[in-house]
């Protein structure tokens, strides 16, 4: 996957937009995920300061790592085209006001989300119930 990241704040920009074009729609969805970024550019630990028992040399790092932060409209093989996905790498020293902003963008964009209909499953379960109770009394 050879697409470039996005700096923070046309990422923002862009995410706000993707909400937006969600708010006008009656369905769809959103994707967003976040993982921990190991650089390869970061200097290898020596074999004897590693820890022995540890499988994996990046579990202890000698500095905080990078985030990527990725966002997709969840668009399937059929609609490939239509498919916006965007992602950025946001540095240790800028995750709080990172995740400040980040957090309000998702507050406005689930603003016009509906609530879930869950009348049938109170109705099935008070069916459920009546039923178990009517079975009880039976014997």
């Amino acid at each position: 996957m050879a697409t470039k990241h996005l700096s923070v704040d046309e990422f923002f920009a862009r995410l706000s937009s993707l909400f937006d074009s969600r708010r006008n729609s009656t369905h769809g969805s959103i994707f967003l995920t976040q993982k921990r970024l190991s650089s390869k550019t970061l200097p290898k630990s020596s074999p004897a300061a590693a820890p022995t028992d540890a499988p994996f040399s990046d579990l202890n790092p000698s500095s905080p790592l990078p985030v990527l932060i990725r966002a997709s409209n969840g668009k399937s093989k059929e609609h490939r085209k239509d498919k916006i996905k965007l992602s950025t790498i946001v540095q240790p020293d800028e995750l709080d006001g990172f995740f400040t902003k980040y957090a309000e963008i998702m507050k406005a964009g689930t603003t016009a989300l509906k609530k879930r209909d869950r009348s049938g499953r109170k109705k099935a379960k008070a069916k459920k119930k009546q039923l178990k109770g009517g079975d009880t009394e039976k014997k």
